[in-house]
């Protein structure tokens, strides 16, 4: 049986999987119009007809939501409130655009329901649901062509019964429900809303993109990761698909967290470039998580991994602006028709800019496996450098520096914008970019390092492999006045725990293998927003820690409020092992030079033509030191060590460039 896990992104999709006691890496153009395509080509290709287990990140989801492509989807709340999700919060994400517009709902006005029935703030009916009236709603709805309803009444996650009557009601017309209390049990009806919506919105969806996978796998062999950094079983994510809008991005976080610790390394800052954008996160000791997220401005109020992307990767395109600026994104060529140099792509990217700066290898992109074109870039780097003034050399290194400061910008919302020293970071650099630009990056940063691990372009599917079993479970309780009984505190916890066994036995995680962490959502009294905080003896005073790093203030003295509780539920699944290798000299064996191959090269840096050594990667052994200029190929990547910087293997085979 073959273990695999899988990355489906926006220019590749990426396999990591075990053959025998060793793990290989495999790489495919993605196929955007059918991504189901690129999966199941390459698990044939790797597996055959062979029983296999698979982790999938998917980018179904998300863009289903940032294409406008997922079901047309009706929304049923309390009558009155049909307007809430188009009202939303006064908070303005661009403060100073004059013609700022609101995206458009994702369920339009005409396919927004009232239902008279109301639910008190403590779970207490005041108007139960008429049952005649809830039967003309489901009449309309079914006339109205609507392939996913999302049902969400005030103060369900007290009482639910009136959404299960409605999926009562529902159950005969075949049209999937999503309930709000089941997919978030917490008060502050907008972002509830609006996270049942898009579960809605994606499921269709995402269950028949996951049905066509199993039909080849099973269903019991395939788990989906989720934005929390855990997976869960498909039929789990085919129920709750909103759980899954980062999953791709995710396991990369969850890969350089686990790939850092062993190595040693506790405090980084996650860079994974791929071909569409740049995720970037903070891991300070433990996976960042949040509650506060968006997709295309639509709050999604579910555990995510706290990442921060932007539109910045090897596919992005370069182009002058009106004012006759160098810009570079958000806009990608993605896999078709790709860059430049793929053979099919017309206007100039990042990896077009890299190749024809020499930081490329074509006769080793993929492994020998994918052609490149470089004789296709002179016309096109001299077109347009004679269009802003440049050189074609000054073009190609603008259009790197350009990029490389959008990315340095994200990094500085992770951390200097959040209390953060990158100083004190180490810059863990994945995705089939990362390599190239990471140093650069980290020079712009003050950062004093960069760690590059093995087959850095297959990290997010080898993170994937490396994830626990999750599930988040959550519920508001409104304590007020808190008085320091932490006995019933730990009541109150008891039903969301029983909920978390159940959930991870369904998972396959036996219950004495289950481990349940709890938090709070805290608040002095008076304040809109929470901090989550570890459930454990000294809560209390890490409540004030927080609040004063991330405010630069606490009140002891003040009255604090819990919010809302939560619960983790955690399982380990079946994992890789990775393991050191022996120390070794720090002599390069020529073994790793590709001399037979290749002989060294020259590159261009800061507009001066180098030497450049070319070293393949897989030959290097822990202890090797290798002095910049060089270029390290391997499958999945290249990596570029700049002049005035060298770097050494470690013993897990990871690379550590001293800036």
């Amino acid at each position: 049986m073959f273990l695999i896990g899988i990355d489906t992104g926006g220019t590749f999709t990426d396999f990591i999987y075990q053959d025998g006691n060793s793990w290989k890496v495999y790489k495919t153009l993605s196929t955007p119009s059918d991504p189901a395509e690129a999966v199941l080509n390459g698990i044939a290709h790797i597996a055959g007809r062979q029983d296999v287990r698979i982790v999938h990140g998917s980018t179904v989801a998300t863009n289903a939501i940032l294409e406008r492509k997922g079901a047309v989807t009706a929304l049923i709340t309390n009558k009155g409130f049909e307007d809430v999700i188009e009202i939303g919060r006064q908070n303005r994400h661009n403060l100073y655009e004059l013609f700022y517009r609101k995206p458009a709902s994702l369920v339009p006005q005409q396919l927004r329901f009232g239902v008279n029935c109301r639910v008190n703030s403590d779970g207490t009916v005041l108007q139960e649901p008429d049952d005649e009236e809830l039967n003309e709603i489901v009449k309309r709805i079914e006339a109205s062509g609507a392939e996913s309803v999302a049902v969400s009444f005030l103060f369900s996650f007290k009482n639910p019964d009136h959404e299960l009557n409605v999926r009562t009601a529902l159950s005969k017309t075949g049209i999937p429900v999503s309930l709000s209390h089941e997919i978030l049990a917490e008060f502050r009806e907008f972002e509830r809303t609006s996270t049942t919506i898009i579960n809605a919105y994606v499921l269709p969806k995402m269950e028949a993109y996951i049905n066509r996978i199993t039909m080849h796998t099973g269903a019991n062999r395939l788990r989906i990761m989720q934005s929390n950094g855990g997976s869960i079983l498909a039929q789990t994510a085919m129920q709750e698909p909103v759980r899954t809008i980062l999953s791709g991005p995710a396991g990369g976080v969850v890969g350089a967290f686990e790939t850092g610790r062993k190595a040693g390394h506790n405090k980084l800052i996650s860079f994974d470039m791929g071909g569409t954008s740049t995720d970037v996160a903070l891991i300070d000791d433990r996976l960042p998580v949040t509650m506060e997220s968006y997709i295309d401005q639509y709050p999604v109020k579910t555990p995510m991994i706290d990442i921060h992307t932007v539109g910045a990767g090897g596919g992005s395109i370069a182009f002058i602006d009106q004012g006759g600026s160098l810009r570079v994104g958000p806009e990608s060529a993605g896999a078709d028709p790709g860059p430049i140099c793929y053979g099919k792509g017309k206007r100039i990217t990042v990896t077009d800019a890299n190749l024809f700066l020499g930081r490329l290898l074509p006769e080793n992109f993929l492994g020998r496996k994918m052609r490149l074109y470089p004789e296709r870039l002179n016309a096109a780097f001299e077109g347009m450098a004679k269009d802003i003034g440049f050189s074609s050399i000054e073009l190609a290194e603008g259009i790197l520096d350009v990029a490389n400061a959008s990315m340095e910008r994200a990094i500085r919302v992770i951390s200097v914008e959040k209390g953060h020293d990158p100083r004190e970071f180490t810059l863990f650099a994945f995705g089939g970019a990362g390599g190239l630009h990471a140093v650069f990056l980290a020079r712009l940063l003050n950062i004093p390092q960069v760690l590059i691990p093995q087959n850095p372009g297959i990290l997010s599917a080898t993170g994937m492999l490396l994830a626990d079993v999750i599930r988040d479970f959550s519920r508001t309780v409104m304590i007020d006045n808190y008085d320091g009984n932490i006995k019933e505190l730990k009541k109150i916890f008891l039903p969301l725990e029983k909920q978390g066994l159940a959930a991870l036995v369904l998972e396959g995680i036996a219950e004495e293998k289950s481990i349940l962490e709890r938090y709070l959502d805290m608040r002095y009294k008076g304040q809109s927003y929470e901090i989550m905080v570890p459930f454990y003896e000294n809560f209390v005073e890490e409540f004030h820690n927080l609040h004063e790093k991330i405010y630069g203030y606490c009140n002891k003295n003040k009255m604090i409020e819990i919010v809302n509780i939560r619960l983790r539920a955690r399982g380990s699944a079946e994992k890789p092992q990775f393991y050191k290798s022996g120390k070794m000299s720090a002599e390069i064996s020529s073994k790793a030079r590709l001399s037979d191959q290749l002989s060294d090269k020259k590159a261009v840096f800061d507009e001066k033509e180098r030497s450049t050594k070319i070293i393949q990667r897989d030959r290097l052994l822990s202890g090797n030191i290798i002095k910049g200029p060089a270029l390290l190929a391997e499958y999945s990547s290249t990596i570029i060590i700049p002049p005035n910087a060298s770097g050494q293997v470690d013993d897990y085979g990871n690379i550590l460039i001293y800036v």
